[in-house]
């Protein structure tokens, strides 16, 4: 019964009003800072990239910064893709710019979150070199007007279109991850240098403007 008492009393002393509270806020600062990120099942029927597993296990809100010496192939260089205002694009058209490649999706939080962070990065830089793409992985035809809509209430002054499968296949099976958002940042010469899974509201921006900074003086 002492024991039992002994116990009570530490756990009563531990959380205490000023633990309860000190907790409460370092698992807000936890989810405020953590990683996040959508899957295709999240949206079935929507997203055009792969549904499949990735072959080698990863954490779900993991992601990838380290540098990776995989060059973009001709196919997705060339692939033409459906852009916002009715024309077609291809990622071979910023051959000799530092490119970020964006994979997101209206229906992803993380990305709606995110795609404000890319739109200032893209006004600090569009003047020394650097273009973002960003490419919705959902259906072209059903989420045309969606995109359209999303495009013009977040002020997205970069390229904006549509992956289609076998780019976005093709983007994430550097990663091995179906997750999105998914950035990619690439060298005047269409090599991948910097590879992010997910989003960070603390972490990843100055994440990627250093991988953008550090591309320009490539």
């Amino acid at each position: 019964m002492n024991t039992n008492k002994a116990i009570l009393n530490s756990t009563r002393k531990f959380w205490s009003p000023m633990r309860a509270l000190l907790t409460v806020v370092v698992l807000g600062l936890v989810a405020l800072g953590g990683l996040s990120s959508c899957t295709s099942s999240d949206e079935k029927g929507v997203a055009t990239a792969p549904t499949t597993k990735p072959t080698a296990p990863t954490a779900p809100n993991s992601r990838t910064a380290a540098p990776v010496t995989t060059s973009l192939t001709a196919n997705v260089l060339a692939a033409k893709l459906k852009t916002v205002k009715g024309g077609t694009m291809s990622l071979g058209d910023y051959s000799g710019k530092v490119m970020l490649v964006n994979l997101w999706a209206t229906w992803c939080g993380p990305c709606r979150n995110e795609i404000p962070e890319l739109v200032k990065l893209h006004k600090e830089f569009a003047s020394k070199g650097f273009e973002i793409v960003g490419l919705s992985t959902e259906n072209p035809t059903s989420s045309e007007v969606s995109v359209k809509e999303f495009v013009q209430n977040f002020q997205m002054d970069y390229q904006v279109g549509w992956a289609s499968p076998e780019v976005a296949i093709a983007f994430m099976q550097m990663t091995q991850r179906d997750a999105i958002p998914q950035s990619f940042i690439i060298s005047r010469d269409g090599r991948v240098l910097k590879q992010f899974v997910g989003f960070s509201p603390i972490g990843t921006p100055p994440q990627i403007r250093q991988a953008i900074e550090d591309a320009l003086k490539g």
